[in-house]
């Protein structure tokens, strides 16, 4: 709801300015008052769709004030806000018909989704624009990701089929879900499949469904198959792929009645996935008629501090950890590493802080100490934090840093590197690329 009214009430000046500033990005007007006198004044000269209180002030306190308010009938949503409030604080504002309760400091995430919520309270129904969408919004300022971000929302416009290359965790599936809530199919699923899971044994029903069980095609009707590391996908899937493009429609296992194909197909795959001999060229001509290339994080590293609070405040909301900020020097260290498991590595390195806890402020040891522990060759892989990741994260994190160190003990050769892992060297290069593994060019002896 950009354009509604907010009065933010706090004596401390620098809340007052940081919630002013960010809720005038979001397009709402926003009025502030340091006390209870400035308050009322502001309430006399306006009505305010939404008021922020705090309960600490040093004249009259929020909760005195908001007494005051509901004795001289309604005045709209009103959400309080402490940086050390009390169950029977919390309890009393809620009888005085406060609406919610925000702790400080405030964490960006959940201010921006309480006041949505609220906003949607005073109009009696759900929020048709959500300042916190659904689909994600890529974070990022530097002109890379502008670009970026605008190329996906205008290619989003049309129907056409989408592959998005780029490293292992830069975010492929991430501007995938971009495109799809900017496009047509918006309303519709977004069914996200792995390449790896469809095997030439059971890829059929897994696409096509059978006996009543629809398949990937059918859950994606009216929106988005999204096909996450199509370099992965068996022989067998490829042509039955292939086949329900080039009819524009598909037949369930075990039954007869073929189904129109009413999905948009978007695909990612690691760069160079096409130069090896397993994909099939008329497959990646429909797939790939329109090429996005997500880049790695190393090369906007100024939006590294941004993605830093970002995904900080995200976990403090989503998985309740201790608020803690990055201090400069920390940053600046962060904006010179080189990531190489891009913007999922950095957030599992916010993640793992966040965890430790300590001060407020995390500090240039604390972040050395964990670029340290996620590189230290003689670590054992078993130490890294894997058990706190999801399964297939996890499963990256050991496969890449086995293959990093396997790798130095065959003198950075990747033909011994295949002999000695067991793997097929074109797949051997693949996968590789696809976990960001830097490696040397072949020999002579390669």
């Amino acid at each position: 709801m950009n354009g509604a009214r907010i009065l933010v009430v706090d004596d401390e000046p620098n809340i007052r300015e940081l919630l002013e500033e960010i809720l005038s990005e979001e397009g709402y007007e926003v009025t502030t008052a340091a006390d209870a006198a400035h308050a009322r004044a502001a309430l006399r000269e306006h009505s305010y769709d939404l008021t922020l209180l705090d309960i600490w002030m040093p004249d009259t306190d929020g909760i005195s004030l908001l007494k005051e308010w509901s004795q001289n009938g309604p005045l709209g949503p009103v959400v309080m806000m402490s940086g050390h409030g009390t169950v029977d604080t919390a309890v009393e504002a809620t009888r005085l018909g406060a609406l919610d309760f925000i702790e400080k400091p405030v964490s960006l995430t959940k201010l921006l989704r309480t006041v949505q919520k609220a906003l949607a309270s005073r109009r009696g129904r759900e929020a048709h624009r959500q300042l916190i969408p659904n689909i994600p919004v890529p974070v990022g300022k530097s002109q890379v990701v502008r670009e970026l971000r605008n190329q996906v929302a205008r290619i989003a416009q049309h129907d056409t089929h989408v592959l998005f290359t780029g490293e292992s965790g830069a975010g492929r599936g991430l501007f995938a879900q971009y495109l799809h809530g900017n496009s047509g199919r918006a309303a519709g699923p977004f069914e996200t499949v792995l390449g790896g899971d469809f095997t030439d044994v059971d890829c059929e029903t897994r696409l096509l469904g059978a006996r009543g069980q629809p398949g990937a095609f059918a859950r994606a009707r009216g929106g988005v198959l999204f096909i996450e590391a199509l370099n992965e996908i068996s022989s067998r899937a490829q042509q039955i792929i292939l086949g329900v493009l080039e009819r524009g429609q598909f037949t369930p296992v075990g039954e007869s009645g073929e189904q129109a194909l009413d999905a948009r197909i978007v695909a990612s795959a690691p760069p160079g996935f096409d130069k090896g001999e397993t994909m099939r060229a008329d497959l990646l001509a429909r797939l790939g008629a329109v090429v996005v290339r997500v880049p790695p994080l190393r090369e906007y590293p100024e939006d590294v501090p941004e993605l830093l609070r970002y995904y900080g405040d995200v976990l403090v909301d989503s998985e309740h950890l201790p608020f803690r900020r990055f201090g400069i020097a920390a940053q600046n260290r962060l904006r010179n590493y080189p990531w190489p498991g891009n913007v999922r590595e950095l957030t599992s390195v916010v993640r793992r802080l966040l965890i430790l806890g300590g001060d407020e402020e995390i500090g240039l040891s604390e972040v050395e100490a964990q670029l340290a522990s996620g590189s230290t060759a003689g670590e054992p892989l078993v130490k890294q934090d894997l058990l706190a990741m999801p399964l297939r994260e996890a499963r990256e994190h050991f496969e890449r840093a086995y293959l990093q160190q396997q790798l130095i003990l065959c003198g950075g050769k990747v033909g011994q590197l295949a002999k000695r892992v067991g793997m097929e060297r074109t797949h051997l290069y693949r996968k590789l690329r696809s976990l960001g593994v830097d490696f040397r060019q072949p020999g002579p002896d390669e």
